[in-house]
């Protein structure tokens, strides 16, 4: 039997990270981002703008921010996004003022996203960025996923299976890669990823501070 975990009544300053989820369409990401956020109070999305049509399922502002191209372009140029991507025909970015501030808080900052937004963050903020590509136990089940989910049409469906081979190509990129056969396994798997990563030496600056604590303190 595991012991009982209990709070601890110690805190050491760290810096937030940056967890990047990617996969291709129907693998899984969005539904172990949106456990995450439920299961993890220290976690919050980064809310991406997307020109593609709203889902039914979908609510502004929670989900995406949706505009049109013409405003997404604004950002753009306005260098008011940290990356951004094209994909299947729609254009998507994440908002830099919102992360920017989250990291200087020591929040850390979830990025449901595709390999091109991965690559930019990574070459714009390495030290701060955990990659996780979520991969589908065979492609039969992530056709089966696609049609489950009953939000697209056959067409956008053709699109996103013809595009999932090359998104795969790009698994090398990341730092973790979790295989999402069972929705629970692959959810502890990213659960124990977060907690491993949050206890790094380098994203603890107050453990200067703690640790000169320990050394000077005279416990006689």
């Amino acid at each position: 039997m595991s012991p009982t975990r209990r709070p601890s009544s110690i805190t050491i300053p760290r810096r937030g990270l940056m967890l990047v989820i990617s996969s291709p369409s129907g693998a899984g990401k969005s539904t172990i981002a949106r456990h995450l956020l439920e299961a993890d109070p220290q976690m919050s999305i980064s809310v991406s703008v997307t020109t593609r049509q709203r889902r039914p399922s979908e609510i502004e502002g929670r989900h995406y921010f949706f505009k049109s191209v013409r405003e997404f372009e604004s950002l753009r140029k306005t260098d008011a996004l940290l990356e951004w991507a094209e994909v299947h025909g729609n254009f998507y970015g994440t908002p830099r003022d919102a992360v920017e501030q989250a990291m200087a808080a020591g929040r850390d900052m979830l990025f449901d996203i595709d390999w091109q937004g991965a690559q930019q963050l990574q070459e714009k903020m390495a030290g701060d960025v955990v990659s996780i590509f979520i991969l589908p136990p065979n492609m039969a089940e992530l056709q089966s996923r696609l049609h489950r989910r009953a939000e697209d049409t056959e067409e956008v469906i053709a699109t996103r299976l013809a595009n999932s081979r090359s998104e795969i190509e790009h698994w090398l990129e990341y730092d973790y890669i979790v295989v999402n056969e069972d929705l629970d396994s692959a959810f502890a798997s990213v659960q124990a990823i977060v907690e491993a990563e949050r206890l790094r030496r380098d994203r603890r600056p107050g453990l200067f501070e703690f640790v000169n604590g320990l050394l000077t303190e005279n416990p006689f």
